[in-house]
C-alpha cells in the first residue's frame, strides 16, 4: 500500500457525502440507484451534495448515466447526458464519470470526446463501462489518448478481487499517465489486496440495503415496497482501518 492511495466513495445523497468526509476520502462519485450500478443525480441532490462537501470537504464528482442497463447509447440519451455533465460542472462539481460504447461493444470515442468536451476541461474518469469490453487495456489506452483523468475497473470481473491479474496488466499499461481507480465489492477483507497491487484509488460504496415492507407493489422490479440502500458509517471506518487509515 502507498501512501498516496485516494479513497473514493459512492454515494447518493448529502449524508453519504458527510460520512465520506468523515472517514478522510478524497473523492465521491455522486450517483442515484446504486442497486443499478448508478445512474445520474438529481440537480438539487447534486446542489445538497456540494454543500455537504464544503471547501475542505471531498471533490464531487458525479455519474452521468441517463439509463440502467448497457451503455450503447441512442443520439437522444447522448443529448442528455452531454447536457447533464454541463449543468453538474456547473453546478460546482469537480468532474464527472461517464462511459459509452459503439454497438460493436468497444470505447465509443466520439461519443466520449463529446462528454470529455462538454466538462470544459473538468476531470473526467471513465467508469465500469470498461469492464464489459472486450479488451480492457486496448480500451485503457483509448481513454488516455482522449485525455481523461483515471478509470474506474473492476479489471473485467464482477468484484475487483476477482480481476486482480487484470487490474495489473492496466496499472502497468497507464505508465503513470492516467490513474486506475479499483472498484466493486471492495470491502475491508480485499481493499488490503487491492491497494498492493499500485492502483492510484481504491473507489468503496460501504453501504447497506433498508428493508421495508407493504402489500402493494411499486415497481416491476420491486416486491412490495422493496428497500433501499444507504451509506454506512461503520463499514466505511472497517475499510479505512484495513487499510491502516
Amino acid at each position: 500500500m502507498t501512501q498516496t492511495l485516494a479513497l473514493e466513495m459512492a454515494v447518493q445523497d448529502p449524508a453519504g457525502v458527510r460520512i465520506a468526509a468523515e472517514v478522510g476520502a478524497t473523492r465521491v462519485e455522486l450517483a442515484t440507484a446504486l442497486s443499478l450500478g448508478g445512474l445520474t443525480p438529481s440537480p438539487a441532490t447534486l446542489e445538497l451534495a456540494v454543500e455537504a462537501a464544503g471547501p475542505g470537504g471531498p471533490e464531487v464528482h458525479v455519474l452521468i448515466r441517463p439509463r440502467g442497463g448497457g451503455f450503447h447509447f441512442t443520439e437522444d440519451e447522448l443529448a442528455v447526458s452531454e447536457r447533464d455533465v454541463r449543468r453538474a460542472i456547473g453546478a460546482g462539481a469537480a468532474g464527472v464519470v461517464i462511459g459509452a460504447l459503439d454497438a460493436d461493444g468497444a470505447l465509443d470515442v466520439d461519443a466520449m470526446a463529446r462528454l470529455r468536451d462538454a466538462a470544459g476541461g473538468a476531470s473526467v474518469t471513465l467508469h465500469r463501462a470498461i469492464d464489459v469490453t472486450a479488451d480492457p487495456v486496448a480500451t485503457l489506452l483509448a481513454a488516455r489518448a482522449l485525455g481523461l483523468r483515471r478509470v474506474l475497473t473492476s479489471g473485467g470481473a464482477s468484484a475487483a478481487i476477482d480481476g486482480i491479474d487484470t487490474l495489473r496488466a492496466l496499472v502497468a499499461a497507464a505508465e503513470g499517465e492516467i490513474e486506475i481507480m479499483a472498484g466493486s465489492g471492495v470491502d475491508a477483507a480485499t481493499a488490503p489486496a487491492l491497494a498492493a497491487i499500485g492502483v492510484d484509488a481504491l473507489h468503496f460504496s460501504a453501504k447497506r440495503t433498508v428493508h421495508e415492507s407493504g402489500g402493494v407493489r411499486m415497481g416491476s422490479a420491486s416486491d412490495g415496497l422493496g428497500g433501499y440502500e444507504v451509506t454506512d458509517l461503520d463499514i466505511a471506518r472497517e475499510i479505512c482501518a484495513a487499510l491502516g487509515r
